[in-house]
C-alpha cells in the first residue's frame, strides 16, 4: 500500500519556462535509464523479493523513493513547458533565426497529446519500454544491474544539466546526481552485504558453477593482432572466484575431445519454408504446427528413460 503527499521530496521549479530543453529533459524521465526504469525495476525487484526483513524493506523504499523522483520530473516538465507554445516562444523566434530554425525540434506531443504535460517517453518520443528493466529474482544479479542503472542514469542527468543554465532546474538535478551517487554505493554495498550474510560465496554470479567449465572460466582471448589487452588484470590477474591465476590467448577454434571442429554446418531446412539451399545435408524434414510440441514430449520422455536406465549416451 502507498501513501501520498502533496509536497515534493525536493523542490521542482525551473526560472522561467524552456519548451526545448524540456524535449531534452524528458530522456531522464522516460529514456532508458531515466526515473521511470529504476523506479519499476526496484519495485519489481522488491515486489518479487524472497528475503523479508532488510534486503525486501531496502528495495521497496528506494522504489518508492524512485516514484517521489519520478513526479519531481513530471512537475519540472510542467513548469518547464508553461506557456509553450505561445507568445514568448514567437517572440524569442522572430528575434533570432537560428532559434526559429531549431523550433521544429521542441516536441510537438508536449502540447498536443499531453495539454502541456510530461510524457512517458524519452527525448525523441519513443514511448518508454518494459524490456528496459530487470528483475530476475537473484538479489546478486539485480544488484550488479542496478549500480549500471544508477551509473549510466547519473550520466545522462550530468549531461542534460550542462545543456541549461536554469539555476532552478540546475538545483534539482544537483540534488538527483547526489542521490545517484548515493545509489551507486547502496548497491555496491548490498552486493558486500549478500557475501557476508552467506547468500553468495562472491561478486560474482555463479550458478552451476559445479559443472561449468574451470579451464575456460580463467582465459581472455584476444582476437587482435598486436593486442596489448593481454596487460590487463582480466589476463595477468587472479580469478575473483578461486584465486587461480587468468592468462591471456589468441581466439582460435577450440577441438572436441576427439580433435575435430565444429564448422558450424546447418541442418537441412524445412522444404515447406523454401529456403535457398544446395542439398548438402540430404532432404530436409517437413515441419507441422505440432512438430514441436512432438519433439519436446519425445526429449522429455528419452530423459525419463535414461535417468531411469542410468543411460546417458
Amino acid at each position: 500500500m502507498y501513501r501520498h503527499a502533496r509536497e515534493l521530496q525536493f523542490t521542482a521549479k525551473p526560472e522561467k519556462p524552456d519548451a526545448l530543453f524540456a524535449m531534452k529533459f524528458q530522456e531522464l524521465l522516460g529514456g532508458q535509464f531515466g526515473e521511470m526504469t529504476v523506479m519499476m525495476q526496484y519495485l519489481f525487484q522488491g515486489w518479487n523479493c524472497r528475503v523479508p526483513g532488510k534486503y525486501k524493506d531496502m528495495i521497496m523504499d528506494i522504489g518508492t523513493e524512485e516514484i517521489s523522483h519520478v513526479e519531481m520530473l513530471t512537475v519540472m516538465l510542467a513548469r518547464l513547458l508553461e506557456g509553450a507554445p505561445g507568445e514568448a516562444t514567437d517572440k524569442a523566434a522572430a528575434a533570432n533565426p537560428a532559434l526559429a530554425a531549431v523550433l521544429g525540434g521542441q516536441n510537438p506531443q508536449h502540447a498536443i497529446v499531453s495539454g502541456g504535460g510530461a510524457r512517458p517517453t524519452d527525448s525523441l518520443g519513443n514511448p518508454w519500454n518494459a524490456g528496459y528493466i530487470v528483475a530476475s529474482g537473484n538479489l546478486l544479479t539485480d544488484f550488479r544491474s542496478n549500480v549500471s542503472a544508477e551509473a549510466q542514469s547519473r550520466l545522462m542527468t550530468s549531461r542534460v544539466a550542462n545543456m541549461t543554465d536554469d539555476a532552478g532546474v540546475k538545483e534539482m538535478l544537483a540534488f538527483n546526481l547526489a542521490r545517484d551517487t548515493y545509489h551507486q554505493q547502496q548497491w555496491l554495498l548490498g552486493i558486500q552485504m549478500l557475501i557476508d550474510d552467506g547468500f553468495v560465496d562472491s561478486q560474482v554470479e555463479q550458478s552451476n558453477g559445479d559443472w561449468e567449465d574451470k579451464d575456460a572460466a580463467h582465459v581472455f582471448y584476444t582476437g587482435t593482432e598486436g593486442s596489448r589487452a593481454g596487460e590487463g588484470l582480466w589476463a595477468t590477474g587472479n580469478s575473483l572466484v578461486d584465486g587461480e591465476p587468468f592468462r591471456a590467448e589468441e581466439l582460435r577454434p577450440l577441438a572436441r575431445p576427439d580433435g575435430s571442429f565444429d564448422d558450424g554446418t546447418l541442418p537441412a531446412p524445412d522444404p515447406k519454408q523454401y529456403v535457398t539451399y544446395d542439398g548438402n545435408q540430404g532432404p530436409g524434414k517437413p515441419g507441422t504446427g505440432a512438430g514441436a510440441h512432438l519433439q519436446g514430449a519425445q526429449n522429455v520422455v528419452t530423459k525419463v528413460k535414461d535417468a531411469l536406465t542410468g543411460d546417458k549416451d
